[in-house]
């Protein structure tokens, strides 16, 4: 299956999950799984939140993302990948003035 993320509809998510400023968001949802292309720009995030049923994988294909997983807090730069598995918590910020670009996978489970 083919899923064309440039030729989905772009919506600005104004403070996502709790988050600073918005995070620009292209979706795919057939209601099992969600696959997100998301853009984040310097000083913009994902709120701190649990995955309670489903996991997340978030690979980074631009810039540099700043994670707080669990509370441990770490920084991943392009080709990296941050996996959050059912049950635990994270969140992402850019601090870069370079845009966040961001793959993102949530199988619901």
């Amino acid at each position: 299956m083919k899923i064309d993320f440039p030729n989905l509809k772009e919506e600005k998510v104004e403070h996502m999950r709790g988050g600073e400023a918005y995070v620009m968001r292209r979706m795919y949802d057939d209601g099992a799984n969600k696959l997100l292309y998301l853009k984040l720009e310097k000083g913009a995030s994902v709120g701190y939140h649990i995955h309670d049923d489903s996991c997340e994988a978030m690979y980074i294909l631009e810039g540099k993302a700043t994670i707080n997983y669990d509370g441990e807090t770490f920084t991943l730069t392009a080709g990296q990948a941050d996996y959050c598995p059912k049950g635990h918590s994270h969140s992402v910020m850019n601090m870069e003035d370079e845009t966040l670009v961001i793959m993102a996978v949530v199988p619901r489970q």
